[in-house]
């Protein structure tokens, strides 16, 4: 006889298991060897961009800052912003620097990233996070003509965030 328990018990091992294959299928450069998952938020939200001069003195449009919410099972639970930061909706928040990144499915998708943890605050679900995974990416890239420099723009984005602990 099969009990609720049993069920319940077997949706869990199947979610670790996908979970376990998906971390298992990230490209090399963002791999987190040694590290376990400890939440995936999706973020829903928009990559704001500035029109200024690069390196070569022409103008193009420059990545400024992210701005995101937060969603676990459909409830919103925290936000992302410049730093780059995320805040849960405990009170604990983690800033972090890039540290490797590969391509996104398409050529409109941010890349996918992996994010050292630089500073930690509070002490709930983002506590003891030492690395931030983004994957799934979503839209997010800006390109095109801008006639002012200084002209600020967003591009739509969604991604899915992994924040992974030492193990």
């Amino acid at each position: 006889m099969i009990t609720a328990g049993f069920v319940v018990t077997a949706a869990a091992l199947m979610i670790l298991a996908t979970a376990a294959r998906a971390a298992e299928n990230l490209p090399d450069a963002i791999q987190a060897p040694g590290e376990t998952a400890v939440v995936t938020l999706h973020a829903e939200g928009a990559q704001v961009y500035e029109y200024k001069a690069c390196a070569d003195g022409k103008l193009a449009w420059a990545f400024r800052e992210p701005i995101a919410s937060l969603f676990e099972s459909g409830k919103t639970v925290g936000r992302h912003y410049a730093g780059p930061n995320w805040e849960h909706a405990d009170g604990s928040a983690v800033t972090a620097k890039a540290a490797g990144n590969a391509p996104g499915a398409t050529a409109n998708d941010i890349p996918w990233l992996k994010l050292e943890v630089t500073a930690r605050r509070g002490s709930g679900t983002l506590a003891n996070i030492s690395t931030v995974q983004r994957i799934n990416t979503a839209g997010g890239k800006l390109e095109g003509p801008c006639d002012k420099a200084g002209a600020f723009k967003s591009a739509p984005y969604s991604a899915d965030y992994v924040f992974l602990r030492k193990s």
